[in-house]
């Protein structure tokens, strides 16, 4: 620690007498840097029962906060003595903060075990339960793009069946049509056809009541004829009173 130190104030070019008092202000703090990244080596927290471990991770860390506190006050006043001491207090500075920074987080994570371990458990759990959302998601997302489905291949096959079903009755409705008009049809033909039946019989009949009418009347008449010849004749003969004949005139 002593040449590193030793090095940073030789390269800053100050004098002898400001490069002692740098050593002298910030030696004890490289030397305190040293011992403590040994014993925060030798703190080792690996289960929950280690508290006195942890205690002493806290005490060395805020032991440590404290000294990093009094080199950056130091820092600062000395900064203030001119820029190039300042420039030469920085780099003393930041070596020394980055050599406490890591053995004061170290030390941190040694202490606070218990609640690093928790948050990262928490963190886990998190993880976890998101994980398991998500997946519970995707699994909702997935049952309803199911249910959908089956329900549109439900609403398909129904439509189908009503269309078939619509199909079905529209060609019994017709195939009925159809046979009630031949129904229809048959039934005015034989109406058509008795009725003509009937007309003929019953034209028929009229010819044959004119043809007996005419017969009638052409018989009467003949009838009728006779009797006038005879009553013609029978004025023309006369009758013998003795015999009773009759003669022609």
């Amino acid at each position: 620690m002593e040449n590193q130190l030793a090095i940073i104030v030789k390269d800053s070019g100050l004098e002898q007498t400001k490069a002692k008092y740098l050593l002298e202000n910030f030696q004890s703090y490289f030397e305190l840097a040293d011992e403590w990244t040994k014993k925060a080596e030798a703190i080792k927290v690996t289960e929950e029962s280690q508290v006195a471990d942890m205690q002493m991770a806290r005490v060395g860390r805020l032991f440590l906060r404290e000294k990093r506190i009094a080199i950056e006050k130091v820092r600062k006043e000395l900064k203030e003595q001119s820029l190039r001491e300042g420039k030469a207090i920085d780099g003393i500075a930041n070596v020394l903060k980055a050599l406490i920074v890591p053995i004061e987080e170290y030390l941190e994570k040694q202490e606070k075990f218990i609640e690093f371990k928790r948050e990262a458990e928490a963190e886990a759990l998190r993880i976890e339960e998101e994980k398991k959302a998500e997946a519970e998601r995707i699994a909702k997302e997935k049952a309803e793009r199911e249910e959908q489905e089956r329900i549109r291949k439900e609403n398909e096959r129904l439509r189908k069946e009503a269309e078939e079903r619509e199909a079905k009755a529209r060609a019994d409705r017709e195939a009925a049509e159809k046979k009630q008009r031949d129904l229809e049809e048959r039934a005015r033909q034989e109406r058509e056809a008795a009725e003509k039946k009937i007309q003929a019989e019953r034209a028929k009949a009229e010819a044959e009541k004119k043809a007996a009418e005419e017969k009638a009347r052409q018989e009467k008449e003949a009838l009728e004829k006779k009797l006038h010849e005879a009553k013609q004749a029978a004025k023309k003969e006369i009758e013998c009173p003795y015999c009773h004949k009759r003669f022609s005139l």
